[in-house]
């Protein structure tokens, strides 16, 4: 409960939804646990204050964008944000909410989702999609990467080639090849101003610790 109250503190001026809300929000997946929902909702403020957007869908799409969890090995993984869109109407439904705005929750989190390649319409889906990429890049995103790589048993890197010289990425079995594989993709794919703006930035750490860490294995 406490957890909660703080997370949802974070949520103002939505306080009230979000401590609804996330009573809803049950993983043991520490990388889109309610902190990883607290720094995307920081990200869309910081976007939303600068693009525009509807601030109320925004908080909704941001509490639920991951109320349906699904490991990342797992096949239905390029469904989960279309599973998540689903089930954040029902959890909305009891509020009143119009069909319509119903209509722009449920798109923004079913666009969120790399996997889902659904194209984001909307001002608010352009903006949550921007703000949930920028958690997966930068020194949070090097986090939830090696975080992950641990819940999948994956090993750090391959010791015969750990920068990929001689093979294909095989970032399901090593850990470092998801950087290049995917996170260091993504700043080229940002919808809005400010979401490329911090996606440079956070990009360019992402590089660094590539550049360091190959370095510390012996990759020049």
């Amino acid at each position: 409960m406490t957890e909660i109250t703080g997370i949802a503190a974070a949520f103002a001026p939505f306080e009230t939804l979000a401590s609804s809300l996330l009573h809803h929000i049950e993983t043991d997946d520490g990388s889109h646990d309610v902190a990883h929902l607290a720094r995307v909702w920081l990200n869309v403020r910081i976007i939303q204050q600068a693009e525009g957007g509807d601030p109320e869908i925004l908080a909704a799409a941001t509490l639920l964008h991951d109320c349906v969890a699904v490991e990342k090995s797992s096949p239905l993984r390029a469904s989960a944000s279309r599973l998540a869109a689903e089930h954040a109407v029902t959890l909305l439904a009891p509020f009143g909410w119009t069909t319509e705005r119903l209509e722009r929750v449920a798109h923004a989190i079913a666009a969120h989702s790399f996997s889902a390649k659904i194209t984001p319409e909307t001002i608010e889906a352009q903006i949550l999609q921007d703000a949930d990429r920028l958690d997966a890049i930068g020194a949070i995103g090097i986090a939830r990467c090696f975080y992950t790589a641990g819940r999948m048993q994956s090993l750090l890197y391959d010791p015969e080639d750990p920068a990929a010289r001689r093979r294909a990425f095989d970032d399901r079995n090593f850990a470092i090849d998801h950087l290049p594989a995917k996170l260091l993709t993504l700043a080229d794919g940002f919808n809005t101003t400010t979401g490329r703006r911090m996606a440079q930035e956070r990009h360019a750490r992402t590089e660094a610790f590539l550049t360091a860490f190959l370095a510390e294995v012996g990759v020049s």
